[in-house]
């Protein structure tokens, strides 16, 4: 039987700041409650949110530990009361409200999925923020179809190049933004048809010749001034649909071509879902994107990983915004 110690290592956050407020120190570790797994955790992904927990501007929801991680990948080491159909030893990735940086953390068994056949744990890490987001906001609130044209800005995140996979394997022709001909290139490799520089090219023209009408669909994690332009880029009757916004979510814009359009707007956030909510969209992803994770048909898009005592370095290259794909801290 495997022997769980009593403390583990975290990163934790004792006041907000820069990259340097994330130390390592010394926490309990936690127990499993009814339907929960413990899982070892062997890598956890770096997002977004992270980085603005960081900072102070976005605090776990109630009841959830301040060590922040949204992602892991491990080892199953206990279950809790009424857990059936996992074991310890099983090889798992989760999703969690928080506490992916640590040694150990617990995951709602609704929201655990199987590492998938060919992945490494690392790899496994940076799949549950990224694909659970791009399942709900695409082709759940997104609802894009077959044969229909798809825009996704930052293309190059680890966000980004989930979605552009996606799309182009369900049958989406795929445009993407991005801040480099290196991104860019990247972007198109993984199936863009068409991937923009916005440092150089602007985006509405080249969607909006590239099928006549426009988009329909844009899923948005810029905001700021790309909202009056993303209402241009949009098709009649298309939908844009918010998961960010890294220029800021306060905007003064003409809401006209909403009704001209006959536009959907929309957005979401995914850690204070309940747990029912995100247990569906696991469902919907072992059916019907672990698949194309086992065949190699859609992969996750690694940049570099770094210890977990490292997670501040972690956080620099993350604000950088000089990678491409997922950054992932391993134990």
């Amino acid at each position: 039987m495997y022997q769980i110690p009593d403390s583990m290592t975290a990163i934790e956050i004792p006041e907000p700041g820069g990259p340097e407020a994330l130390v390592p120190g010394t926490r309990p570790v936690p127990k499993p409650r009814e339907g929960e797994l413990l899982i070892k955790v062997a890598a956890a992904g770096v997002n977004r949110p992270d980085v603005l927990q960081r900072k102070g501007g976005y605090p776990p929801p109630p009841g959830v530990t301040d060590v922040p991680g949204l992602e892991l990948a491990g080892e199953v080491v206990a279950t809790g009361p009424g857990v059936t159909g996992w074991h310890g030893g099983d090889q798992v990735t989760a999703l969690v409200a928080g506490g992916g940086y640590a040694e150990y953390c617990t995951a709602p068994v609704g929201q655990c999925l199987p590492v998938p056949k060919g992945l490494s744990l690392a790899e496994a890490a940076a799949l549950p923020e990224t694909f659970f987001t791009v399942w709900s906001n695409v082709f759940d609130r997104g609802r894009l179809q077959s044969g229909e044209s798809f825009l996704v800005h930052g293309g190059s995140s680890g966000i980004g190049t989930a979605a552009i996979q996606l799309a182009a394997r369900f049958g989406a022709r795929v445009f993407a933004t991005a801040g480099s001909a290196e991104k860019c290139r990247a972007c198109e490799e993984l199936g863009a048809e068409r991937a923009i520089n916005y440092r150089e090219e602007d985006f509405v023209e080249i969607v909006t010749e590239a099928t006549g009408e426009g988009v329909n669909l844009i899923l948005d994690m810029v905001g700021g001034d790309y909202v009056a332009r993303d209402f241009k880029a949009l098709a009649p009757e298309g939908r844009l649909v918010f998961i960010a916004f890294l220029n800021g979510p306060k905007v003064e814009v003409n809401f006209l071509p909403i009704m001209l359009k006959r536009l959907t707007v929309t957005g979401s956030t995914l850690r204070i879902r309940p747990f029912d909510f995100k247990a569906e969209i696991a469902r919907n992803l072992k059916d019907k994107v672990w698949p194309l994770l086992e065949s190699g048909d859609v992969k996750p898009v690694m940049y570099k990983t770094f210890p977990l005592t490292e997670a501040a370095e972690a956080h620099r290259l993350m604000e950088s915004s000089s990678h491409i794909g997922k950054i992932v801290l391993t134990l």
